[in-house]
């Protein structure tokens, strides 16, 4: 489904500020895996999901979504296959437009463009039934501006406009991060249902150790651009953010503080 294959990606090369933002990585996904990915600030996570949505090209390596060769390929083109919620909540809506407009732009995506109606009857139906799964009320507001719902009502519609046209692969940019606990509970609960709902192949990179421990089928860690541990199956279940910690030092060589955050 998602393959890397000894992809790097240097910044600022042959300067002071030289940084190597990933080093030969390399990752097989599964069809309906779900990889949560940690690591400390600068690890190499955000720039591991920009060179697969195609925002930044790797310097050498090569990227197959279903077997097909996309490192070449433009971002606005490969986006056709990826669906990409992003940590700020503003980041994947319209704010101008309303409930059901954004849902019809996200609903558009690899079908062809007509002359007919953005929003006609039918899909009203549609999206009020996938807007229903979110256990919101948003099904009764679809004529009301994005911009005045609430940062974890704005995530929910980005997470479900991002998935109810089953993309290729889903990639979670920190899609709680910028939530209160309590929304972001909730948008970690709406996640796990529809990426089970879809069985949809799923990256998630977070800073919340135990959500990456709680989410997922398979983990890994990065550092210095570098994957440093991948776990899976009944050795990820049986995983602790302590035993994440302890494993990291010893990686790494160095101690750390028993903190569920710091790795984000």
């Amino acid at each position: 489904m998602l393959r890397l294959e000894q992809v790097s990606l240097t910044f600022n090369e042959g300067t002071m500020d030289e940084k190597k933002a990933l080093q030969n990585a390399n990752i097989e996904l599964k069809s309906g895996e779900f990889l949560t990915v940690i690591g400390s600030n600068g690890a190499g996570k955000s720039t591991l999901m920009n060179v697969i949505s195609g925002s930044v090209i790797p310097d050498t390596g090569n990227i197959f979504i279903n077997g097909q060769a996309v490192t070449p390929m433009q971002e606005y083109k490969r986006s056709q296959m990826i669906g990409r919620v992003f940590q700020n909540p503003s980041a994947g809506t319209a704010p101008s437009m309303t409930i059901e407009e954004n849902l019809s732009m996200a609903w558009s995506r690899n079908k062809k463009r007509t002359l007919k109606p953005g929003v006609n009857k039918k899909k009203k139906e549609v999206f009020q039934e996938h807007l229903k799964t979110l256990n919101l009320g948003l099904e009764d507001r679809m004529t009301a501006q994005v911009g005045l719902l609430s940062g974890g009502e704005r995530q929910a519609l980005s997470l479900l406009m991002a998935t109810f046209t089953e993309p290729d692969i889903l990639m979670l940019d920190e899609h709680t991060a910028a939530l209160d606990p309590s929304r972001a509970e909730l948008i970690t609960g709406i996640t796990a249902d529809v990426v089970e709902k879809f069985q949809l192949t799923t990256l998630m990179v977070t800073h919340n150790m135990q959500q990456a421990l709680d989410l997922g089928t398979r983990l890994i860690m990065m550092d210095q651009g570098q994957i440093i541990l991948d776990v899976a199956g009944e050795e990820k279940q049986n995983l602790t953010v302590e035993k994440l910690l302890e494993e990291f030092q010893r990686l790494r060589g160095e101690k750390m503080a028993n903190d569920k955050a710091v790795l984000g």
